[in-house]
């Protein structure tokens, strides 16, 4: 199995900006097959909706057009740790967001971390 724990979620000002991480621990081998790493985001009353994806081989992102030129995803495989920069952020941008790994037959997902955007 794999555990994920998200962090740096918060409250902040619109225009501010947030980090949030999640760090991925237990099986080796697990973590090894994983090929996409994703940030999702649920507002209240709202399903949960893509943010930004990363492959974890080669880099290639992914970005709904929401948050384009505003946040930037990445990852560092030596701490099996995937990263999204928020910036220019805005009330909108309020959610539980979550962090997601996938492989072929695997899917982990975090306990979610608050963001908050006041006006």
């Amino acid at each position: 199995q794999v555990q994920l724990v998200e962090s740096g979620g918060g409250l902040v000002q619109a225009g501010g900006s947030l980090r949030l991480s999640c760090a991925a621990s237990g099986s080796i081998f697990r973590i090894f097959r994983i090929n996409v790493m994703g940030w999702y985001r649920q507002a209240p009353g709202k399903q949960r909706d893509l943010v930004a994806t990363i492959t974890r081989r080669d880099g290639t992102t992914n970005y709904a057009d929401s948050v384009k030129g505003r946040f930037t995803i990445s990852r560092d495989n030596a701490k099996n740790t995937v990263y999204l920069q928020m910036n220019s952020l805005k009330p909108e941008d309020t959610a539980v967001y979550f962090c997601n790994w996938a492989g072929p037959t695997d899917d982990y997902w975090g306990q979610g971390t608050q963001v908050t955007v006041s006006a």
